[in-house]
């Protein structure tokens, strides 16, 4: 079977959180919640995070690469939590279904701020 080497070893768990919307006075509302099945095991890679100059200004944002098992509830629209410190992390991007071969999914994550 088929299995890139950053998917030999997924050790970081985490919980995944889906977006419900709702209109509320007109205006939609986005919501996350935990998904019908939360728990998925990821490689999580910092790599430092990600640095950036804006408007002459030097910063460094926390991304991260993440790597998984294949989930078609894993979208761009997603969010994921890291247990072992409860930091949430939105996906940037479209997940890469790796080879597409539904086994391996690989994407990027920004840590939010206040974990929320």
């Amino acid at each position: 079977m088929f299995k890139p080497l950053k998917a030999r070893q997924m050790t970081t768990p985490c919980n995944l959180h889906v977006a419900q919307s709702q209109s509320v006075n007109g205006a939609l509302q986005k919501k996350y919640v935990l998904a019908e099945n939360p728990r998925i095991n990821v490689n999580f890679s910092t790599y430092g995070g990600t640095e950036m100059i804006a408007s002459g200004v030097y910063s460094v944002i926390n991304t991260a690469k993440v790597v998984t098992w294949f989930r078609p509830d894993i979208t761009s629209s997603c969010r994921i939590e890291r247990l072992s410190d409860g930091a949430m992390f939105e996906i940037l991007g479209e997940p890469e279904d790796v080879e597409e071969r539904h086994q391996i999914l690989s994407f990027t994550v920004k840590r939010l701020k206040g974990g929320v």
